[in-house]
């Protein structure tokens, strides 16, 4: 019966409806409500998608450039990605912290075919939006461990507000103090975390500070494998001067040799 009225409706009429329709506004683009279940167990975010796939964003760090970017269709530090994906050959990538994956689906989909994805975020909130985007874009060759990256395995807190109720997002951080918003975190060195068959050709660190203990808990794997380092330097964090970087990194055969976006490249150099 359904299909014979609908057979009936000559398709002029058909068009004229649906021109009024959407010219009145009857049909919007989806809204985003925020849950009505407000609980550590409940999840918010949004789904977002660039030319590289499709993310979960956490609703809470709406505001922030990172998430905006990828709310907006952009790319989020494209160079960096496309820096990545130019220099990895057939070797086997880590990235952290993972986020809610703004990397991922970029650099998974764009390495060798048997290469492999290696990426870490202890934040609860964010490894529960990184673990939906890796399912969004069915990415089988990501790797994704709710830990942080250190010298040795520990429990520390992990900085996510600061004193005065400001959402750190992205740039939560390690580092000893009492004041503001704190959650537990379990911390793991690279070297027992990535198996000792697996060939590195990139590590790339934005950790907030963090870098030189991530390091030197990579650093069997480093001497292992001579990745190139792609580490992102503050200016309150200036990894290159610190006396370990210079004695266990830049000893190996290290030199600086470019920059993409906020982070600076140190490859192994080598003689002709």
């Amino acid at each position: 019966m359904i299909k014979l009225v609908k057979s009936l409706i000559p398709k002029k009429l058909k068009k004229f409806v649906r021109r009024k329709v959407l010219k009145q506004k009857y049909v919007n683009k989806p809204v985003h409500a925020t849950s009505l279940i407000k609980d550590e167990f409940t999840l918010d975010g949004t789904i977002a998608y660039n030319k590289y796939g499709g993310y979960c964003t956490p609703f809470s760090e709406q505001k922030e450039s990172v998430v905006q970017k990828i709310l907006k269709g952009n790319v989020y530090e494209p160079n960096t990605i496309q820096y990545i994906i130019d220099h990895a050959g057939e070797g086997d990538i880590i990235q952290a912290g993972a986020y809610f994956g703004d990397f991922l689906p970029g650099i998974a989909k764009n390495i060798y075919k048997n290469a492999q994805v290696w990426t870490f975020e202890p934040n609860a909130e964010y490894y529960r939006c990184a673990q939906i985007t890796i399912l969004l874009n069915n990415l089988k060759n990501v790797n994704l461990f709710q830990v942080g990256l250190g010298e040795v395995k520990s429990q520390l807190k992990l900085q996510i507000e600061t004193v005065d109720g400001r959402r750190l997002g992205g740039a939560s951080r390690i580092i000893d103090s009492e004041n503001g918003k704190f959650v537990p975190i379990t911390i793991e060195t690279l070297d027992n975390m990535i198996p000792d068959d697996r060939n590195i050709s990139i590590l790339q660190l934005d950790l907030e500070g963090f870098e030189i203990p991530a390091l030197k808990g990579a650093i069997n794997t480093i001497k292992r494998c001579k990745p190139i380092l792609i580490l992102e330097i503050l200016s309150h964090n200036d990894i290159l001067t610190n006396n370990w970087f210079q004695e266990n990194i830049f000893s190996l055969g290290y030199q600086i040799s470019g920059k993409v976006h906020n982070n600076t490249i140190v490859t192994i150099q080598h003689n002709n």
